[in-house]
């Protein structure tokens, strides 16, 4: 009876051991699945992001000023021309630093920019991938400065829009955490403060 009983307690004592490994094992992955997930879905995020900043640059070039309209944005991918330019030596500058530009043609704005991306859809151009259909906060504008005004644009979407299923308290962890570095709690390209077209995560 004496061995029965300590076999029972052996028994318990393994399961507690395993159900303590477990714990442990748990306590380390949890941190690395997290970190691998959020990472793996800012590739795609960051993506988003460059298209958008590709589109506003030549928006730009087109209408001297950015757009804050998303459907304004997507028309002109799909209408807008950009002219194709020859660019040769002026035969009649001796000094070979004239030059002469010729207009030989115009490509599509979505042939420029996304004609080798297979299956892309300008009309998703809007919505943060991995997100329950949530769209890019985006805002144009000018500022002042050195006397001249200068067209901005900013372009951005919060941790908790493309990890919304991921462990909340690890969100809030990492939003507390940029707060605290007084940044901006997410992924965004542009600035409504500085003449600027870069991403927050080219300076990560």
């Amino acid at each position: 009876m004496k061995n029965k009983n300590l076999t029972f307690i052996n028994i318990g004592l393994a399961i507690v051991a395993l159900f303590l490994a477990y714990l442990v094992y748990d306590s380390i992955r949890q941190p690395v699945v997290f970190e691998n997930t959020r990472r793996e879905r800012e590739i795609q995020v960051v993506q988003s992001l460059k298209d958008i900043r590709s589109t506003q640059v030549l928006f730009k070039q087109t209408y001297n000023r950015y757009t804050a309209n998303f459907d304004s944005l997507i028309e002109y991918i799909k209408t807008g021309e950009l002219p194709v330019v020859n660019i040769v030596a002026d035969p009649n500058d001796t000094t070979f630093t004239k030059t002469i530009n010729d207009t030989v043609g115009y490509i599509k704005v979505i042939d420029s920019l996304f004609g080798r991306r297979e299956n892309f859809d300008i009309n998703t151009l809007r919505i943060v991938p991995f997100s329950q259909g949530a769209q890019f906060e985006m805002q144009a504008g000018s500022i002042r400065r050195g006397g001249l005004r200068v067209a901005v644009f900013e372009a951005k979407t919060p941790y908790s829009s493309y990890l919304w299923d991921l462990d909340p308290q690890r969100v809030n962890n990492l939003r507390a955490e940029q707060e605290d570095l007084d940044k901006y709690a997410g992924l965004k390209v542009g600035s409504m403060d500085e003449p600027s077209t870069s991403g927050n995560w080219e300076s990560l």
